[in-house]
């Protein structure tokens, strides 16, 4: 494409012009510096060219500019970071998520993140594709067990028209009958596939035998509500929870007074209603087992973190912790930068060739968590690998186990993942939103890196020790017949070591 263009670009320019040039600035001569022709023929590119206008170069150093946060009577929060640059990303975030599930909603969740964006009392998903696409933007909703999120990334200079198809997709939803069963239909074709991604899968069937009450519903809808499940079920519980109160409209790239002009005429008239109380959730422990035709057995191993995002001095922590144990596939290109310097990677998938996969995750809610490890092998080594497991977690929860070394390379290398998550600004959007939500308030970067400055070796050992005081909770996807048993998995963690 570029090689046709140029030709077509040098037919264009008047042969004159080129002999000139050429006979200017063009030799058969040897560009030699001691003779100086190049000099005379070409200016120096250390000096500013005559008649270019250069802009202000910006300083070394350049504040982050505030977030600002407006809540309106209705009790809604307007939020705002504004940026240098063309483009902007609004996002709504709504207190909502399958913990506040009944028995007869269970499964909206997951229908309220595929149904954004589709039919409004205003326009119709038609519409609706189209001026997204007009703008040149990109938008997407999300669901999880808390929150839900909904984000426009666009240009600055289509922001109002952006905030105003966002909010009326949000607002004023109509949830057509013929929309919800094209959805519902869809995910009945996605149910079998479900085992296709085993750590989704065995982190729901984690919730599910590992808490009782709301954070045992699932995320997923299960194929049991999805023959139950229609319009104005879904209906019902959007309007029981998406009220002003419980909701966040976040923004980076964007000046507040200017988002709050734009925003507020939409948002002004929402109700507001009395508090809704966050339904309970205990983490009991427990085992799950799913038998399936495959050469392959994963199984999850995780504890409770008790506090969750509520506790951000611990949450740090088990940040820090989850990447200094690191892992990931038995085979990855790319060499250090990618973890393979982890503890998991030095002391197992190096180790046992058996071992497809073998990682630390975690799932953080806000009063409580999961944290443990992952893993993939075939069958007939899969009691050792959960063995292995158990003592890797186990060995972190020892005293004088971790070094120095490896903890300030955890340190380092989670600060840089946070700043540089910090460069995009979906996810300084999804921090805002999703921070007043949890907190109240958004708390500065500055607050999360102190933390990490002050963080020492005895606060990861501390950490995992508080972590393992809990039940474990196990489950597994595969052929699981040779996976430890529950009772032996418990007893591997209270034996004294």
């Amino acid at each position: 494409m570029f090689r046709s263009t140029a030709r077509s670009l040098i037919r264009k320019i008047p042969k004159t012009w080129v002999h000139d040039f050429g006979a200017r600035n063009l030799s058969y001569e040897p560009l030699s510096w001691s003779q100086g022709s190049y000099a005379t023929r070409m200016p120096p590119l250390f000096h500013p060219l005559p008649g270019l206008r250069l802009p202000q170069p910006l300083p070394d150093h350049m504040e982050r500019f505030p977030t600002k946060i407006t809540t309106l009577p209705n009790g809604l929060k307007i939020a705002s970071e504004d940026s240098l640059g063309p483009a902007a990303c609004v996002g709504l975030y709504v207190d909502s998520g399958s913990i506040y599930e009944k028995d007869e909603s269970v499964g909206v969740t997951h229908l309220l993140e595929r149904m954004a964006f589709k039919s409004t009392r205003n326009r119709s998903h038609l519409q609706i594709v189209q001026e997204i696409e007009a703008s040149g933007g990109s938008v997407g909703g999300s669901a999880s067990r808390e929150q839900m999120a909904y984000t426009y990334d666009t240009l600055k200079e289509c922001l109002p028209e952006a905030v105003e198809l966002l909010l009326d997709c949000i607002i004023n939803p109509v949830f057509l009958e013929n929309e919800v069963q094209e959805q519902l239909m869809q995910v009945k074709g996605e149910i079998g596939e479900r085992t296709k991604d085993p750590q989704q899968f065995l982190l729901e069937s984690l919730h599910l035998a590992g808490y009782s009450g709301a954070l045992q519903n699932p995320l997923m809808a299960p194929e049991e509500a999805l023959n139950r499940l229609d319009g104005s079920i879904i209906g019902k519980f959007y309007r029981e929870n998406y009220t002003a109160d419980r909701m966040v409209l976040a923004a980076f790239g964007v000046d507040h007074e200017n988002l709050l002009a734009i925003a507020k005429p939409f948002l002004s008239n929402l109700p507001r209603v009395l508090p809704v109380e966050v339904p309970k959730s205990t983490y009991v422990g427990g085992d799950i087992r799913h038998k399936v035709d495959s050469e392959k057995t994963h199984v999850a191993l995780a504890f409770e973190v008790p506090g969750g995002w509520h506790e951000d001095k611990d949450a740090t922590v088990l940040t820090v912790l989850q990447t200094l144990m690191g892992g990931g596939g038995s085979f990855s290109a790319g060499g250090p930068g990618k973890g393979m310097h982890s503890r998991l990677y030095l002391r197992v998938l190096n180790k046992y060739q058996e071992v497809q996969s073998f990682s630390a995750f975690s799932s953080i809610c806000n009063g409580t968590g999961l944290f443990g490890i992952h893993l993939t092998t075939g069958s007939d080594f899969v009691a050792k690998a959960v063995n292995i497991a158990a003592n890797e977690l186990l060995v972190v929860a020892t005293p004088g186990q971790l070094t120095e070394v490896e903890v300030n390379r955890a340190k380092n290398a989670t600060k840089s993942a946070v700043l540089t998550n910090l460069e995009s600004r979906a996810i300084v959007t999804e921090d805002i939103g999703r921070q007043i939500l949890t907190y109240g308030c958004r708390k500065p970067v500055e607050h999360f890196l102190h933390i990490l400055d002050e963080l020492t070796l005895d606060d990861l050992t501390l950490m995992a020790q508080k972590i393992l005081s809990s039940p474990p909770t196990m489950a597994c996807l595969g052929d699981v017949d040779l996976v430890p048993s529950y009772d032996s998995i418990i007893n591997q963690f209270q034996t004294p070591h």
